[in-house]
């Protein structure tokens, strides 16, 4: 059977693929995705009907004598300065991985994660200011994202908060998987030759989640970029050529 889920983002197959194989042939796997979607209650889905009836009425900000708008180009070069940015704060500082307590790995984590919403926030709110001088369709679409942020952005944080969980576990299981390998060596020395085995596995590891959820959180901004470009150059080809004949009806 083809599963419901076939464009998951890349941090829940990451999260589904480290679950375990649950015992039994016909034991069910709950699949991450089905929890992460269950997000929205009823009062939700009433607050989002009336933001979907408010939206007509939301009009393009004026813009300020002499201030000029950033083109799709110039903000699609900002976004991969922040993604580069933080892709590098990603594998500058690894949290030590030779050992078997995971607790400086968690605050390792959670501090990333906080640097990643601080600079991400940053810039979607700057998109969205952008976008709501350009065009009242965009403004439109501005305003949607700055009201689906308000609306689930404490629910997003929430789960996300919840990742190193997933990753403690994967963790425990490779180690326990290095200890059997090595369990020929004294008892001494299987637990310090494992971790040293299993360090590599599990920065990698790491990395792939962190970068995983980094592209998660940028997918609003990318959204918006991209509504832009398209607008921008939709515009451009309806737009006149220089020179080109004009075409007349009769009277």
């Amino acid at each position: 059977m083809r599963s419901p889920f076939q464009h998951r983002s890349t941090l829940v197959r990451q999260l589904a693929a480290w679950q375990p194989v649950p015992d039994g042939a016909d034991a069910p796997r709950q699949d991450v995705a089905e929890r992460l979607g269950q997000w929205l209650n009823v009062a939700d889905a009433i607050a989002l009907r009336a933001l979907h009836q408010a939206l007509p009425a939301v009009k393009q900000r004026p813009r300020a004598p002499g201030v000029a708008v950033q083109a799709p180009a110039e903000l699609q070069a900002e976004l991969q300065r922040v993604r580069q940015a933080l892709e590098r704060a990603i594998t500058r500082h690894d949290a030590d991985l030779t050992e078997h307590e995971f607790a400086p790995v968690h605050q390792h984590v959670l501090d990333l994660q906080r640097h990643m919403e601080m600079r991400i926030d940053a810039l979607r709110d700057h998109v969205r200011q952008t976008l709501s001088m350009i065009s009242p369709r965009l403004a439109q679409l501005a305003a949607l994202d700055a009201s689906l942020q308000q609306l689930l952005g404490g629910r997003e944080q929430h789960l996300l908060s919840t990742a190193p969980s997933f990753l403690k576990a994967r963790f425990a299981r490779v180690h326990k998987s290095a200890e059997r390998a090595a369990e020929t060596a004294s008892d001494a020395d299987v637990s310090a030759a494992a971790a040293r085995a299993v360090a590599p596995t599990l920065t990698a590891d790491l990395h792939a989640l962190l970068r995983a959820e980094l592209d998660l959180r940028l997918q609003p901004v990318h959204g918006m970029i991209e509504a832009y470009l398209q607008a921008s150059q939709a515009k451009t080809a309806s737009a006149p050529t220089a020179g080109a004949p004009v075409h007349q009806t009769a009277p």
